[in-house]
C-alpha cells in the first residue's frame, strides 16, 4: 500500500537582486565611459594652397622671432621685446602704406605669446596681407 504524504515542495525562487545591481553597475560604467560628441564644436573647411604667387610688391617687410622671443625687422633685430617698439619699427619700413606684405617667420620653439604679440601688432597697424613661414615636412627616408 502505497500512502501519500503531504509535504509541500518549496517554490523555486531566483533571487535577481543581484543580477539588477550588476547591470546598472554597468550601464553607469559605459555611461560614464562614454564619449559624447560637441554640438557646439566648429566645423571649418581650411582653404588649399596652390603655391602660386599672386602679389610682386617691391617693399616686403619680414617679421622674425627667434626661440627666446626676440624681435628682428628685415635684418635688423629690435632694442626690446615691446610692442610699441615693434609696431614702430613696422611703421617706419612701411611709410604709411598698410599693403605692404608682412612675413612671420618663428622658430619652431618659440612662444606662442610672441607670435601672437607680432600678429596683432600687425593686425593693430591695419596691414591686411600676412603671412607665416613654414617649411615643408621632408619625405620619410624610403
Amino acid at each position: 500500500m502505497k500512502f501519500k504524504r503531504n509535504i509541500k515542495k518549496p517554490d523555486v525562487i531566483i533571487d535577481l537582486t543581484s543580477m539588477i545591481d550588476i547591470v546598472f553597475i554597468l550601464l553607469l560604467f559605459y555611461m560614464l565611459g562614454a564619449t559624447f560628441t560637441h554640438p557646439n564644436s566648429l566645423k571649418i573647411t581650411l582653404p588649399e594652397a596652390n603655391g602660386q604667387v599672386t602679389d610682386q610688391h617691391d617693399l616686403r617687410i619680414e617679421l622674425l622671432i627667434t626661440r627666446k622671443g626676440n624681435y628682428t625687422v628685415n635684418g635688423h633685430e629690435l632694442a626690446n621685446n615691446q610692442v610699441q617698439t615693434l609696431m614702430q619699427s613696422i611703421t617706419d619700413l612701411a611709410a604709411g602704406d598698410t599693403s605692404v606684405p608682412v612675413t612671420i617667420t618663428a622658430d619652431a620653439d618659440t612662444t606662442h605669446q610672441s607670435v601672437v604679440t607680432a600678429m596683432d601688432a600687425v593686425a593693430r597697424l591695419g596691414f591686411g596681407k600676412l603671412n607665416i613661414a613654414t617649411r615643408q615636412v621632408e619625405a620619410a627616408a624610403k
